[in-house]
């Protein structure tokens, strides 16, 4: 066997089989190739919109709701602008069939009649905003359309009201302004606390987290976060430490709330997390209703261990109007006005029109949400490979402990095939989908991968192993490492020190093989198990008795070893997530030394 690896440090552009870097701007070309399986078959390109006209006449673009005069004028210097607001769906589906580009904010629904409407012509939906529930986008990749959002233009609009309603809410501005128009004049009943000298845990240090810690620390504030997948250097750089997620909550006399709500985050302010904070804290929210259990906050709030409450989003909105938290005399509301100022609105209008402007241009968008279209030949050769990069980075990133910051990743290949017959830029794509996607709201793909990881601080290398053999499959095996990590499983540590997981396709399933310095071998269906063991008899009936009584079926069990009667590693398979007392039941045996669940 021969062995030839990369390692020189190279544009994202270039060649994709040598190591890269994200430190620096490294954009993708506009028209990206996959190859096929032999070097004589003619390269498929994947190419993103096309939208010149026959006759050479502008595309057309048609603007569906209300949107910023700045942005209407940068369309209008690129194309023929159809502004038509509060259409009907059946106006829609006619008209869409004369556009190229079709931009809408939360109030219109783009299904999939509208792109059967377009007949192929449609090549761009751009969303005025942030969210895109309101946008089919299984159906937009299905017919080849891009879809892309205006995510950064409200970071400011978001901060800036986090820091308002955490001043009203310290000094009680909206509950004495009600009491003195009410005729009252109760100065003693509203003395508030100062800011200064106190701790503010911001939870999520992205855009709108670290926009308000800048604000916090010019009011004098001290200031800490918690993200574990954040830089801990550009944290530094404002004076904020990051921390752990329950040291945030025992030390803060303040929590602001940035963090996206996906499923680790969904009430993640619940009684248990609430019990653990210092009584009397004080909660801000601008981010999502869902990050925070609400029942539970009323019941805080009741107890004097949340002394008040200030939030701008809710689980349901709007709130039923006796909630009995909105009626809470300790805490202000608002109607989502996070992002409402008419500089944010302008700031979205050029934003959206500088995308859709662009992608018609056949340029990749950063804030592309869904991937382009890839050739089904493609894409049944690479779907197994696809799914198991996507899930490695999944584990590997689940083995990080919580106070890490995820920044260096390198991700071998092994392969028989020639340097120039395999593009791991779909494979590398979806690493960072895995790694990324658990903690972000952010979609990841093939179009604004590489962004992504950048505007996260994430640098990651890719290194080819050109193997001896036969060229049939298009890889052998994928290891991904993860470097200067605290792991939360000790045996997933390499020799070097990083949290490493391998896995290769076998017979078209995606298998976990490798964890730290241990052999494994466990399909990577439903959630894995691990457990660090001392190799003795009776183990894995032990253990699968433990889960069979709680009516948890294994799919898949495998143990890799160090030598016989020594340290071994059982991986196991199952197709549902056990429950705490079953999982601690597991930790209970004492020839268990440490373990831990992985979701998939």
């Amino acid at each position: 066997m021969s062995a030839a690896a990369a390692s020189s440090a190279i544009s994202v552009a270039t060649n994709p089989l040598k190591t890269f870097s994200l430190s620096s701007r490294s954009p993708l070309p506009s028209a990206i190739s996959l190859p096929s399986r032999s070097l004589n078959t003619p390269r498929r390109r994947l190419v993103l919109v096309s939208c010149t006209a026959g006759d050479g006449s502008k595309p057309t673009i048609l603007v569906a709701e209300k949107l910023g005069e700045a942005g209407v004028k940068l369309l209008e210097g690129f194309a023929n602008v159809d502004c038509s607001y509060n259409m009907t769906p059946e106006e829609l589906n006619t008209k869409i069939s004369l556009c190229d580009a079709l931009i809408v904010r939360s109030g219109t629904k783009v299904g999939r009649e509208v792109f059967e409407s377009s007949r192929g012509r449609l090549k761009v939906v751009g969303r005025a905003g942030v969210g895109i529930d309101n946008v089919d986008l299984s159906a937009a990749t299905e017919f080849g359309c891009l879809v892309v959002n205006a995510p950064t233009a409200n970071t400011i609009a978001a901060a800036e009201h986090g820091i308002a309603l955490l001043a009203s809410m310290a000094r009680n501005v909206a509950q004495s302004d009600a009491s003195v128009k009410a005729g009252e004049w109760k100065r003693n009943k509203y003395v508030g606390v100062s800011l200064v000298g106190k701790t503010l845990a911001v939870m999520g240090f992205g855009k709108v987290g670290t926009e308000v810690a800048r604000r916090a620390k010019g009011l004098g504030m001290r200031v800490i976060a918690h993200d574990p997948y954040a830089p801990a250097d550009r944290a530094h750089a404002i004076g904020v430490e990051l921390v752990s997620f329950d040291e945030a909550l025992a030390t803060a006399d303040f929590i602001s709330l940035h963090m996206p709500l996906t499923p680790a985050t969904n009430k993640i302010l619940n009684d248990e997390t609430f019990a653990k904070m210092k009584k009397g804290v004080r909660i801000v929210n601008v981010a999502r209703g869902g990050v925070i259990d609400e029942d539970a906050l009323v019941r805080a709030l009741d107890a004097g261990i949340v002394s008040q409450a200030a939030l701008d989003v809710f689980t349901k909105e709007p709130p039923a109007k006796d909630s009995p938290l909105v009626q809470h005399e300790n805490v202000t509301v608002t109607p989502h006005l996070g992002a409402s100022t008419m500089e944010a609105q302008e700031g979205v209008a050029i934003e959206i029109a500088e995308a859709v402007v662009g992608a018609l241009n056949g340029e990749l968008a950063a804030t592309a949400v869904n991937a382009p279209m890839v050739s089904a030949e493609v894409l049944t050769e690479l779907k197994p490979y696809v799914i198991l990069a996507e899930k490695l980075g999944r584990l590997a990133v689940q083995l990080v402990a919580g106070g890490s910051g995820v920044k260096n990743v390198k991700v071998s290949y092994t392969s028989a095939r020639a340097t120039d017959d395999l593009d791991t830029r779909l494979l590398r794509a979806m690493i960072t989908k895995g790694i990324i996607e658990p903690i972000s709201d952010v979609y990841v793909n093939l179009v604004n991968a590489d962004f992504t990881a950048k505007q996260r601080g994430l640098r990651l290398s890719e290194e080819r192993v050109l193997l001896d053999g036969s060229p049939e499959n298009p890889l052998e095996t994928i290891t991904v490492q993860l470097g200067n990590v605290e792991s939360k499983f000790a045996s997933s540590l390499s020799e070097s020190g990083e949290v490493k997981v391998e896995g290769r396709v076998k017979d078209g399933i995606p298998h976990l093989t490798k964890v730290g310095s241990f052999e494994v071998d466990v399909t990577l269906e439903g959630s894995i198990i691990l457990c660090r063991q001392v190799d003795q008899p009776g183990m894995i009936g032990t253990v699968g008795s433990i889960l069979g009584e709680s009516n948890v079926n294994v799919n898949f069990m495998s143990v890799g070893r160090i030598a016989p009667r020594k340290q071994a590693i059982m991986a196991i398979g199952v197709d549902d997530q056990p429950s705490k007392e079953t999982l601690k039941k597991i930790g209970e045996i004492p020839a268990i030394e440490e373990f831990v669940f992985l979701k998939l």
